[in-house]
């Protein structure tokens, strides 16, 4: 059996239970349902919500390098902290915190393996205790547009001046066009299908039923199979780009494929665009 080619940066549970009090690590709780936190949550965890705090609220884009800081340095983390992060649907906006937290320059993020799922099952406790932490002056790097594709990156794949692999992580029922986005979602799209000569691996696929990541070598079936390899860039996309976030945390941190995307455009722009390819089926 093959390890995890940078296995720090999944923690598991036992680690979290060890480090809730530590002054150096800062446990960071982001769900789908953003209620979640409020019924209980690990303690010490900070909650962020994706909705509000992990996106730009007047034009559709990621935090500005500014608000970044302002987020960081509200939840009581400085450059050095160690921020792990944890959540529902085995970490699907747990892992798109990370990947911002990575666009950002932040060198210490992990996740914890199995999220708030993997933590219920074994019995540990939650808290409804809201903490308070002394407000940081964080500074964040410059963006680092190397883990982040544009539309116009997709383009260049699509017109052959970029060698890339294109992974659909949706759903096979959102790949084929059958369905637009899946059920009660709001962020959506005018037309169904995908990219062309993209290839479906749906992220759920990655994980095992408790929450956890599969080993090394079923994530290297699982993307090998459809000629996914570490042989050429690999650009990811999803609706929204968190389903595509876990899927580039797998890729490149699990796998250690070395040049590693996340379109965070996905389908909610390209299905919008005017005049973009798209196929069905």
């Amino acid at each position: 059996m093959g390890s995890y080619k940078y296995p720090d940066v999944v923690v598991t549970t036992d680690w979290v239970a060890q480090h809730t009090a530590d002054p150096h690590v800062r446990l960071v709780e982001v769900d789908v349902d953003t209620s979640s936190y409020e019924k209980g949550h690990i303690q010490n965890a900070v909650a962020w919500n994706w909705t509000t705090q992990l996106q730009d609220n007047v034009r559709r884009d990621l935090l500005s390098r500014q608000q970044f800081e302002e987020l960081l340095s509200k939840s009581g983390i400085a450059p050095d902290s160690t921020v792990v992060l944890y959540g529902d649907n085995s970490n699907w906006f747990a892992a798109y915190a990370l990947w911002q937290l990575k666009y950002f320059g932040h060198k210490g993020a992990r996740l914890m393996n199995g999220g708030r799922k993997k933590w219920e099952l074994e019995g540990r406790p939650w808290t409804m205790e809201v903490p308070s932490f002394a407000p940081t002056e964080y500074k964040a790097g410059a963006p680092d547009e190397s883990i982040r594709a544009r539309r116009d990156t997709v383009f260049e794949v699509l017109d052959g001046k970029r060698n890339a692999h294109l992974v659909d992580v949706r759903s096979p029922d959102e790949f084929t066009g059958k369905v637009i986005a899946p059920p009660g979602m709001s962020e959506t799209a005018q037309r169904g299908g995908h990219i062309p000569g993209a290839v479906s691996v749906p992220w759920s696929r990655a994980a095992n039923e408790d929450g956890t990541f599969k080993s090394f070598d079923e994530l290297a079936e699982l993307y090998g199979v459809q000629g996914v390899k570490p042989d050429r860039e690999t650009i990811a996309y999803c609706r929204i780009g968190e389903r595509s976030s876990h899927t580039w945390f797998v890729l490149k941190y699990l796998l250690g494929f070395e040049q590693v995307r996340n379109y965070d455009g996905s389908w909610t722009e390209w299905g919008n665009l005017v005049d973009a390819p798209i196929a069905k089926g």
